[in-house]
Formats: C-alpha cells, sequence, structure tokens
C-alpha cells in the first residue's frame, strides 16, 4: 500500500469531521461491516470492562453554562455509502452495543424499546439475525460460584431461533457476549436499577465519530490496515492536533499559513521531548502513564489526566475548552495555542537554568507515580521571581529529607531521597564545573539503594548464584576467570603472589567446577573471605552510613558482593564512560574517609565519615539562598 499508509495520522485528521456522538444518536444510522474486517472478538473480559466502565461513571448535573459530562468510547471510524456507512474501524464496540441493547429490550423494556442499530456483516450475512433472535431462558439469579462469566456459560440456557450458537465461530463470541452480559446483571442483583445502565449508555456515553469523505485519497481499506496493524488506536495527541488544525478554526486569508505554523511549533516541540535528556528530566518513568508522542504529556498535565481516567479524557477536555474558548464565533486558537507553548517554555527553562534543572529534577525524581501533583505544584511555585522560586523549591526539597538522616535504615523510603540529594548536590557544589545530573540514565539504568559492606547474614544458596559469586572472586584475584589463567595464577613461583590469594583461587576454583556444589565447603569459603575483606566487622549493616545508589550490574544477582568486587566494577565502568552517580564514584575511591589505611575495607570509620560527608553537604546547601 506504500505511502497510503498515512492515512489518519497526526497531520491529515480533519476535525471539521470529528466530533464526540451519543449512542442515541448513532443508533439512528445504519452500518455495514466490510468483509475485509475480522469477524466478532470481543472476550467476556472486554464485554465486562465496557459495562463496568460505564457503570462506574457518574452523572453530575452540570451547572449553569456547562456542558453535561459523558464517558468517552473510543473512536469510530466510518465513511458514508449511499444509505449507510461502512464501519472502518470500532465494529467491535458497536457490535457489542448492538447485543446489549437487543439483551435489554428482551429482557427489561418490552414495552419501550430501544431502536436496535441495522447492522449489515458483509462475510457473515447472517450475524445481524442471530443477534435478533437471541434472548435468555434461564436462570434468574445469580450462583455466588460463578467467580467469572466463563463460570456461568454452561449454567445459562439461551435460545438462537434457527441457529446454534456454535455454527460458527462469530456465533459463539458473540452467544459468549450476550452471556456475559445476562451474568453482569445478575450479579448487580434485584435491587440494581437497570434503567441507571440504559441511560448512561444512551445519553452519557460518546463515540469519538470520525468520517472519513469520499475525496479523501486513501481508501477504506488502507485506513483499516493503518488502525489494525498492530492495533494502533488513535491518541489523545493526534486527536487534539486535529482539533487545533482544522480549517474552521482560521478565516480564509490564514487558514494556511497559521496551520504552517502551528504545525511547525509542534513538531519543534515533539523534536525537543524526544531528547532523552530533557525528557527524563521533567517525566518520571513510575508514571502509569506511557507516551509515544511526548507532547501528549504535556496535554495530560494541563487537564489533569489520572491513570484512573478513561482513555479519551484529555482530548475530551481539549474539545470542550474549544466549544467554550471562543472568538468572533470561531475557538481562540491563538490562546489555546498559547498555553500549550507556555507550558513548554516554562519547563525549557527549567531544564536550561543549571540550578532550577537539578532541584526541579529532584523533586520530579521524588515524586514517583505522583509527578503530576507534583509538576502542579512546581507551576504554581515558578509564578514568583525566579530567586524567590529557587528559595521555595529549597524549602519543598527540605520537606523530602528528615532531620535525624543517622537514624535511617534499609527500607525506609527517604534513603532514596536523601542518596540521590547528596549526589545532586555534590554536582551543584563542584566548583566551576558544567557538570550536570543525568536523570534520564539515573532513572532509566536502574540505580537502587544497595549495602556497600555486604549483608552477613544473606546466605548465597542457589547454585548459580554461587557460581556467579565464583567468577566475580576470580575475577578479581587473577583478572580472568578461565580455568588455565587461574591454574597459571595458583602455580605462579613468585613470591610476591599472596599464598592465601592462591590458596582462595584454588578452592573457588573447585567449586565453579564441581558438578554440584556443596553448600557447607561454600559456606567455609565465603565465611573466610569475608573476614580476609573485614566484612564481617559491621555493626548495623543497614544504617544510612553503609548504603549507596548502586545499579543491578554492579550489585550482581546475587546480592552478596564485597566491597572490593563492587569497587573494581565501579572503576571498570567510569573507565568506560558508564554513568556512576558521583558520590557513589567517590565512596568507592574513598573520598570521604579521613584515614585511608587500606582502600579495600569498608570500615565503620569510613562508613562514620561517609555519613559526617552527607550530613555537611546537607547543611551548606540549606543554609545558603542558592548555590553560584
Amino acid at each position: 500500500m506504500g505511502d497510503k499508509m498515512s492515512e489518519i495520522t497526526t497531520s491529515t485528521i480533519d476535525a471539521n469531521n470529528l466530533t464526540p456522538k451519543t449512542v442515541i444518536d448513532i443508533l439512528k444510522e445504519n452500518y455495514y461491516i466490510p468483509a475485509y474486517q475480522r469477524g466478532y472478538r470481543w472476550t467476556e473480559t472486554q464485554v465486562l470492562q465496557l459495562l463496568n466502565d460505564i457503570d462506574f461513571f457518574k452523572v453530575i448535573t452540570p451547572l449553569d453554562g456547562e456542558k453535561e459530562p459523558y464517558y468517552c468510547l473510543q473512536p469510530v471510524v466510518v465513511k458514508l455509502k449511499d444509505d449507510h456507512y461502512e464501519v472502518i474501524d470500532g465494529q467491535q464496540r458497536l457490535t457489542t452495543i448492538a447485543i446489549f441493547i437487543h439483551y435489554y429490550n428482551n429482557i427489561y423494556n418490552s414495552k419501550k424499546r430501544i431502536r436496535e442499530p441495522i447492522i449489515t456483516y458483509d462475510t457473515r450475512l447472517d450475524s445481524a439475525k442471530f443477534i435478533e433472535s437471541l434472548d435468555i431462558i434461564g436462570p434468574e439469579e445469580f450462583n455466588p460460584k460463578w467467580k467469572r462469566p466463563s463460570d456461568a456459560f454452561n449454567d445459562i440456557q439461551i435460545s438462537c431461533g434457527e441457529f446454534k450458537e456454535d455454527d460458527n465461530i462469530d456465533f459463539f463470541h458473540i452467544a459468549q457476549a450476550f452471556k456475559t452480559i445476562h451474568y453482569w446483571f445478575l450479579q448487580k442483583g434485584e435491587s440494581y436499577d437497570e434503567t441507571s445502565i440504559r441511560s448512561k449508555i444512551l445519553n452519557h456515553s460518546k463515540v469519538i465519530w470520525y468520517e472519513v469523505e469520499d475525496n479523501q485519497s486513501n481508501n477504506s481499506v488502507d485506513i483499516f490496515t493503518r488502525l489494525n496493524i498492530g492495533k494502533i488506536p488513535l491518541t489523545n495527541g493526534e486527536l487534539i492536533k486535529a482539533l487545533f488544525l482544522m480549517s474552521s478554526n482560521f478565516g480564509p486569508a490564514e487558514v494556511s499559513l497559521r496551520q504552517i505554523q502551528i504545525a511547525s511549533e509542534w513538531d519543534s516541540i515533539e523534536k525537543a521531548l524526544q531528547d532523552d535528556s530533557f525528557w527524563g528530566f521533567i517525566y518520571n518513568p513510575k508514571n502509569p502513564i506511557k507516551y509515544d508522542n511526548r507532547i501528549e504529556y504535556l496535554f495530560d498535565l494541563m487537564k489533569g489526566r489520572t491513570k484512573d481516567s478513561e482513555f479519551y479524557f484529555t482530548f475530551n477536555e481539549f474539545h470542550a475548552e474549544f466549544e467554550r474558548t471562543t472568538l468572533n464565533g470561531k475557538p481562540d486558537i491563538d490562546t489555546l495555542w498559547l498555553s500549550v507553548k507556555r507550558l513548554f517554555l516554562t519547563f525549557e527553562e527549567w531544564f536550561r537554568d543549571y540550578e532550577l534543572y537539578h532541584y526541579v529534577g529532584f523533586l520530579i525524581g521524588c515524586s514517583g507515580d505522583r509527578s503530576l501533583d507534583c509538576i502542579n505544584m512546581l507551576r504554581e511555585l515558578s509564578k514568583n521571581d525566579k530567586d524567590v522560586f529557587k528559595v521555595k523549591l529549597k524549602e519543598e526539597i527540605k520537606k523530602q529529607i528528615p532531620d535525624d538522616i543517622e537514624s535511617l535504615e534499609y527500607g525506609n523510603k527517604q534513603i532514596r531521597s536523601v542518596l540521590l540529594l547528596f549526589n545532586i548536590v555534590t554536582v551543584l557544589q563542584t566548583q566551576k564545573s558544567d557538570m550536570r545530573f543525568p536523570f534520564n540514565r539515573y532513572k532509566a539504568e536502574n540505580w537502587d539503594i544497595e549495602h556497600v559492606n555486604s549483608q552477613t547474614d544473606q546466605v548465597i544458596t542457589e547454585d548459580s548464584r554461587q557460581r556467579l559469586w565464583a567468577d566475580d572472586l576470580l575475577d578479581y584475584f587473577v583478572g580472568a576467570t578461565d580455568s588455565d589463567s587461574v591454574m597459571a595464577y595458583i602455580s605462579d613461583d613468585n613470591e610476591d603472589v599472596n599464598q592465601t590469594r592462591k590458596d582462595f583461587c584454588r578452592r573457588i576454583l573447585a567449586i565453579k567446577e564441581a558438578k554440584k556444589i556443596d553448600d557447607n565447603d561454600f559456606d567455609t569459603l565465603f565465611k573466610e573471605i569475608q573476614v580476609f575483606f573485614h566484612e564481617e566487622k559491621f555493626s548495623n549493616k543497614d544504617n544510612l552510613y553503609n548504603l549507596a545508589l548502586l545499579d543491578a550490574n554492579t550489585n550482581r544477582s546475587y546480592g552478596n558482593a564485597f566491597f572490593p568486587i563492587k569497587r573494581k566494577r565501579i572503576i571498570d565502568n567510569d573507565s568506560k564512560g558508564i554513568f556512576v552517580p558521583i558520590a557513589t564514584k567517590n565512596l568507592f575511591l574513598k573520598y570521604y574517609s579521613t584515614v585511608s589505611d587500606n582502600i579495600m575495607y569498608w570500615t565503620e570509620k569510613d562508613a562514620a565519615d561517609y555519613l559526617e560527608a552527607i550530613k555537611s553537604v546537607f547543611s551548606t546547601f540549606f543554609s545558603n539562598p542558592s548555590e553560584k
């Protein structure tokens, strides 16, 4: 299909043909499901989700001048053909609605029937007749043994006229959906007001109706392929872009120029957001909403979308704002687009300012899945003069750090904030340095809180982890892990080679090459090497003074690497240009230790000096109005 695959993209959606329509409105039309679409395939899970989502929606009486709220279903893409609409995308939802209405008419509304949509299925012509024939025979009460609809399928009896529900795969799925709807109503019980879901579906649910015009270059198959290869839904961002670029927004003299200008600025914003260093600064990956088109993140922030919002919440909010914000009878595009640019420019200013970058980056990095609340707070604070803004940011940062950091222990959620801030302030206080803390790499490379001196009580029992431990020790002692290199090291007559190390390597190699590792032999050797590295001489290994940010690779899967092993890997990574947080690197180089009697051991004195360094850095940072 070549270039035709570009149909219905961010640059070609015509918002003049895009509008939310209530279900009651779309029932007035006739529909045709063409042969290029697969048959009905919705499962009980999808049917239940649709019913539960709509039923959960709360109908609120709007205030004067406000639009009535509604629940938004996903798009229905159609093309007018004579006296019917060809359904290009959305036939699964449309068929489910038809099944629901037929069920409701038969069970609850025999006197005042809802118009059932007229749908013609090109592949299975009898599908519409099959839906019309469906009726419930029983049961009339919910069975507590049913934990899910599929548990009830054999118990729920239906009639389907001249047809059988297993005549073909389409009939089978339609029958399962019909039974699922019955299961759902039975589960609600007799006290449930069935008119509530009827009203919500018909009057308070809308589809995003997109009508493709005949003069558009691509045919229906091209459009269907674009929407369904990999099941690519129309995103909020694509639909919002269509709203901004619709021709009717502009006067005849400016239509082309303004459309080009907005489209160009849109692309510039998206390009800037694709810079991972910028994106990693303003976006927290713990945010439950993920983005392909990153500009959509701005729209979600502007409208307050959360993980509990319906999928098209942000588009609906923008659509409503386009109707409210008008100038001379048209949407006030300049005002609406300026609000988007202002948010982006705010982020850009924070990113470019050295101090703001680190202050804001820290707070967003600590926000977890509450990044929306954090950014709203930051936007409110940024209304102050920049110097005042920075002071207030420090006040917010201070709230993340407890006064008694020396009492923090492993497992406390505030430890990550303390260690992250220690690294950030260390960067800030590096004199005349252009270094920036790379938030994107910190977030992407899985840095976590780990012990510096290994945990004595963490026994390594799994065979694969024991062999990994052995490889790490051989690499440290010998610089290689293969048998020949280790044996050459062991047999070296050079008196400078430590005999204790040779003995360790001989026993480590024996463990590594054993078909089955003897746990007693392993534990004995582990404890001896632990003593050799002074790893056992720690009173409280869970205290903050024995914790640092380490990546998963450095800490290894066995989680019990000794200090010199971690130190070697940190140095190796740093020499290769792999990101290592500056305070973590300083710690393993024993930069904070006032006495460096042996760089291969991590002692309680080293740990105490490390804790004092953290406290000193924080004291300086919070006592000064700014770090120039």
